[in-house]
């Protein structure tokens, strides 16, 4: 028999990931209740209202496995899911950071556990720092990004929401240009969609690649 393709292996192993179960393993306000760094992690960042539970909804197949809502900032704390029987990774779905409904000293809490964990979880493999299409990068997505690089930990920059702008090529073109130019950013920049399905293949290519380094 015919050996498949390399990608089309790949994104078969891809699939396969999260063929199995996922569950909810805990949320923690705080880094001093995180589990064993025991398992490769993957952790999806980016501003309040990016689309960051949808795609990760859509990454895994499950409808409901984060929390989507109306309301920008209301992922308070780390979520943390196991993929797997047994585990193979972690997804941890961070707190969104600029604008959240929340009292500024709330705020202020999340950013600083966002900050803590990026930098002191010598486990995680890479962060997907989402940025959506309409918009390009804010400055506050250029902080993150300047964090990322100074605490060496690779990241992926992944747009969303690609459906509802009309040449998502050239938005994509511009934020890899500025990519380019962090040693942490990894040189390839996502173009997806959750609403419409668009990149979910690749980016789910993307995840086994990094827990596979």
């Amino acid at each position: 028999m015919t050996a498949a393709p390399p990608r089309e292996a790949a994104e078969a192993a891809a699939r396969k990931l999260f063929a199995g179960p996922i569950a909810f393993e805990l949320g923690a306000p705080r880094l001093d209740i995180l589990p064993a760094d025991d398992l490769p992690e993957l952790a999806f960042a980016g501003r309040s209202n990016v689309g960051k539970s949808s795609l990760l909804n859509a990454l895994t197949g499950r409808t409901g496995l984060a929390r989507t809502s109306n309301t920008p900032g209301r992922t308070q704390e780390l979520n943390l899911f196991l993929v797997g029987d047994p585990p193979a990774f972690r997804l941890v779905d961070m707190p969104g950071y600029g604008y959240a409904a929340a009292p500024k000293e709330v705020v202020k809490r999340w950013t600083r556990l966002v900050g803590d964990y990026l930098s002191g979880r010598p486990n995680l493999r890479r962060v997907l720092l989402l940025v959506d299409s309409r918009h390009g990068l804010k400055p506050t997505d250029r902080e993150v990004m300047a964090l990322l690089d100074r605490a060496a930990v690779s990241y992926q920059l992944v747009l969303t929401k690609t459906d509802k702008v009309k040449d998502a090529a050239t938005v994509a073109t511009r934020v890899a240009a500025e990519a380019r130019a962090h040693p942490a950013a990894h040189p390839d920049v996502l173009a997806t969609s959750a609403a419409k399905g668009h990149g979910v293949a690749g980016l789910r290519l993307a995840v086994h690649a990094a827990i596979a380094t």
